[in-house]
């Protein structure tokens, strides 16, 4: 077997960041839908900034703990599965040694819904900007475009991804 080059660790070294980041999009999903607000928050920087169209602008750490808490208790009855935030097609770029964006495509279904009814309640986008804290990856900026039923976009949406 022949040894790596420098260049080919860098690449391995950047995938292993990818692999990290992709992890935290998807316990993002997974800590929502069922319901472990406390966790999820917990993947947020300090600072860390959601836009969320129709749902607003949630800013710091503990004012996304607390909207993320007040919209799961918006539904009756159990909350954990209620709906699946299905993400896909995570495209991640590393910006620096600490920093990264990407981009995941998002079908938001109910999975309460009687089987004659239609179940899906957002098709979207999440564009993150990640940032690499005490040797952990969290988001720093979630920004989801609502694409249907309703279009919500941020100022900007499309722009060019990845940034250049």
């Amino acid at each position: 077997m022949a040894d790596f080059t420098a260049e080919e660790v860098q690449k391995l070294k950047g995938l292993l960041e990818m692999e990290e980041i992709r992890k935290v999009r998807m316990l993002y999903s997974q800590l929502m839908d069922s319901s472990r607000i406390d966790e999820l928050a917990d993947l947020f920087t300090e600072d860390g900034l959601c836009e969320f169209g129709p749902y607003g602008q949630w800013e710091g750490r503990e004012t996304i703990r607390k909207n993320f808490k007040e919209v799961e208790g918006s539904h009756h009855g159990d909350t954990t599965f209620f709906a699946m935030h299905n993400t896909c097609d995570h495209w991640v770029e590393l910006t620096g040694p600490d920093t990264a964006v990407g981009r995941s495509y998002l079908i938001d279904v109910v999975t309460q819904t009687p089987k004659e009814e239609q179940p899906i309640v957002w098709f979207g986008l999440y564009d993150e900007d990640y940032a690499k804290v005490d040797g952990q990856w969290l988001i720093k900026r979630c920004s989801l475009q609502f694409l249907w039923p309703e279009r919500h976009l941020t100022e900007g949406f499309p722009g060019p991804f990845p940034p250049e």
